[in-house]
């Protein structure tokens, strides 16, 4: 297996030429798989695989869901780790299908004892389908569903724990949702269990004005507070978790995004300065 180390970014298609001919300077990538399942997509991955790691983080498993879960679409998965050589394979901690039938949306659970054992129990049925560990994503979330009756950062430690899986730590995500739900996001970051941040995400957001909402789009750079957010994990960790940058709506130019990547790893720098190796 391929281990990540470093900052990278997310593959977009409209990255693939430009990507084969940057000499600047990025560590690994990350696909969305469900994105490049068609037989010419695949083969365009090939040389991108064989100059970076590449790393596969999902959108569809529905690991919070309703639905059984999609055996036919964990064995595609295993396929494409196999052919990235993938550490592991991640996704979201909320649920995504209803009926059969994907929403397109990352929906949220409710933080109670009840989806924690739905959620530990599919973990570990999961574990038993896929050939890599499975790692787990904070998402954002605009209200708290019917029925919590502990807060996320209990929910998600109790998961993590109970499940034995590793953190993608979405550090963005973080800053988001403490805005819309009035806690400290740097007290957040306090009572995640870093040992099993396995990666980092960053990206950026919009504020909608007429809600006084923070909306996770993923269409803009990282803002101060959240590259301050960052160092503050990087620091608390103590060592470089792997790094992605996500830019996946109005998407600029490859050299803007590795522009990105450049202030991520300024930024883990100063973090980490005082840090003994």
């Amino acid at each position: 297996m391929r281990a990540l180390a470093g900052i990278g970014l997310g593959l977009r298609h409209e990255f693939l030429e430009d990507l084969q001919n940057t000499t600047r300077a990025i560590d690994f990538l990350e696909i969305v798989p469900e994105m490049w399942l068609r037989p010419s997509q695949r083969g365009w991955l090939e040389p991108v695989a064989d100059r970076w790691p590449v790393v596969p983080h999902s959108i569809h498993l529905s690991i919070g869901g309703p639905d059984p879960i999609d055996a036919q679409f964990v064995c595609v998965i295993n396929e494409i780790v196999r052919r990235l050589d993938a550490p592991f394979y991640s996704d979201h901690l909320c649920y995504s299908s209803v009926g059969g039938l994907q929403t397109g949306e990352l929906l949220p659970l409710p933080f109670s004892d009840e989806a924690i054992d739905h959620v530990v129990a599919r973990c570990r049925e999961l574990a038993g389908m896929l050939e890599v560990p499975l790692v787990l994503e904070n998402p954002t979330y605009y209200s708290v569903m019917p029925g919590s009756t502990m807060d996320e950062a209990v929910f998600i430690n109790r998961i993590l724990d109970e499940a034995d899986c590793g953190m993608l730590l979405d550090v963005n995500n973080v800053y988001v949702n403490a805005r819309n739900h009035g806690y400290d996001a740097h007290a957040f970051i306090d009572r995640m269990p870093l040992d099993r941040v396995r990666q980092i995400h960053l990206a950026g957001h919009l504020h909608d004005r007429q809600l006084d909402t923070l909306v996770d789009n993923h269409g803009s750079a990282v803002v101060d507070d959240v590259w301050a957010l960052y160092r503050y994990t990087l620091a608390k960790a103590g060592w470089l978790i792997p790094t992605i940058i996500e830019w996946d709506n109005n998407l600029p130019t490859l050299d803007r995004v590795i522009d990105e990547v450049d202030r991520a790893r300024e930024h883990a720098a100063v973090a980490l300065a005082g840090v003994k190796t």
